[in-house]
């Protein structure tokens, strides 16, 4: 039993950081299907950035 707490831990920690990081890649999808039309765009303002 001792041993069982940690491992359930570690493993809620894992999944949360998991759905933490799925969930960033779908907003960062999600930018990616909007901002398709504007990809010249953004690449001037990144270069606009980087000046």
């Amino acid at each position: 039993m001792p041993q069982m707490m940690p491992l359930n831990w570690i493993s809620l920690m894992i999944m949360f950081i998991l759905s933490f990081y799925l969930f960033n890649n779908l907003n960062y999808f999600n930018f990616l299907i909007k901002s398709k039309k504007n990809y010249f765009n953004s690449m001037k303002m990144k270069m606009y950035w980087k000046w």
